[in-house]
């Protein structure tokens, strides 16, 4: 049974989310240690809400795998329900939320860049992570 490219792809993708996310995890900022800590940057939460898109993508996708075949009502039930769930999410959170963060972020930082990305952040945020944790929704 041969993954299709799809498939693998969405598995990249997770992947590479949780990378971004371990990454800014260890980061040591200032910030981290206020109320809120990272969870009060709308990057930070649009960046966890594409990961779990994207784990539940990969699950559909093994769903569909290792049911494949099978005449059982009830996986097929399971499996449609994964499915509006997966499509629910996209449509309600992941890709609004997405949009919304990719174009305020970069709007605002081309007009003036210490109001969304001081020069200050520079010294911990490298600017591969904030590129990846911001531009890769897209």
């Amino acid at each position: 049974m041969a993954l299709v490219p799809c498939q693998v792809l969405r598995a990249a993708i997770l992947l590479s989310y949780c990378s971004i996310l371990c990454n800014y995890k260890a980061i040591d900022m200032p910030a981290h240690q206020t109320y809120g800590g990272s969870w009060k940057f709308l990057t930070f939460i649009d960046l966890v809400i594409q990961a779990v898109f994207f784990g539940i993508c990969v699950l559909t996708d093994l769903s569909s795998l290792l049911t494949k075949g099978n005449d059982s009502q009830e996986q097929e039930r399971q499996l449609k329900k994964l499915i509006s769930l997966r499509d629910w999410v996209m449509a309600v959170l992941a890709f609004p939320v997405g949009v919304f963060v990719v174009t305020m972020f970069w709007s605002i930082y081309v007009y003036d860049r210490e109001l969304v990305y001081p020069k200050l952040l520079d010294n911990f945020i490298p600017a591969w992570l904030n590129h990846g944790m911001v531009s890769k929704v897209m």
